[in-house]
């Protein structure tokens, strides 16, 4: 058992420690919230238009009651707040729609959108992300990035709420994806799993400045690619091969892959990173 002066400094630890909703509370709000916007995401039936109506104010009042229970949050803010979230779902709907279909059309396993949405976890991944990423432009607290930490869990894709991520995104497989804070993706990009777009520095005093790389409009990275820091771009329509490993900026329309030649009659190899970009 403790000793009394160790259990009293726990004691006050939990005094003075600021209260936040629960994994578990935000994690049903989740799942709540995905299976309202996509019925592919629930087993729940609404007999009519009222009954689903009901369910749609019940779950803004569970979003109510999860930002108000955070510290310092006036009621005026919190309703504001609501307001603001709720009126962003139908532009959330569209991209999570058009991130599905980029999926379907970028896996020749897949056979449906409909599939794409119950079954993907690339989809479920970019929903979560996507969610959490209107609530951290809202500068709620913890929230997002406990949104990203269950999809993480779920999916074993990390993509933190602050990172900007444009239209048609695809997520192949996903396993291993890391996407840092600060990274910046454009429109028709295919990630495939393994690769992290990260940080050249994890350094404290970074924290406010951009880290992490940007990649242009319908660029791919093959599994397994590591891209770094925040002045690198990849330029539109580039093609990163499978284990590269890039912390330069390229051109658009570039590719860079491993090439291996053979050596001492082919008893070793020597792996060479290729650039060409295209006329």
């Amino acid at each position: 058992m403790a000793n009394k002066e160790f259990l009293d400094k726990l004691y006050s630890d939990h005094k003075k420690c600021c209260k936040f909703p629960s994994e578990q509370k935000i994690r049903s709000f989740l799942n709540d919230l995905l299976g309202t916007l996509f019925p592919e995401m629930t087993d729940e039936i609404f007999l009519n238009r009222s009954r689903f109506g009901l369910h749609v104010a019940n779950l803004k009042e569970t979003f109510y009651e999860l930002i108000y229970a955070k510290p310092n949050n006036e009621a005026a803010r919190v309703e504001n707040n609501s307001k603001i979230f709720f009126d962003s779902l139908p532009k959330i709907y569209e991209n999570l729609v058009a991130d599905a279909e980029a999926m379907y059309a970028g896996d020749p396993a897949a056979e449906s959108v409909d599939e794409v949405m119950r079954t993907y976890p690339g989809f479920y991944a970019i929903a979560a992300y996507r969610i959490a990423n209107q609530l951290f432009k809202q500068k709620i607290k913890v929230i997002p990035r406990a949104i990203a930490e269950i999809a993480h869990s779920k999916t074993g894709i990390d993509i933190h709420p602050g990172a900007t991520i444009g239209s048609s995104f695809c997520i192949d497989h996903g396993t291993g994806i890391v996407i840092g804070a600060t990274s910046n993706i454009g429109n028709h990009v295919k990630i495939y799993q393994g690769v992290t777009l990260g940080a050249l520095s994890v350094n404290k005093v970074d924290a406010k400045v951009k880290r992490h790389p940007t990649l242009g409009d319908k660029v791919v990275v093959y599994a397994g690619a590591t891209i770094l820091g925040g002045e690198t771009e990849i330029g539109a329509g580039s093609i990163i091969g499978g284990n590269v490993w890039l912390t330069r900026s390229l051109p658009e329309n570039s590719t860079v892959y491993y090439k291996t030649k053979m050596n001492n009659g082919g008893s070793d190899h020597t792996d060479i990173l290729m650039h060409k970009v295209a006329m």
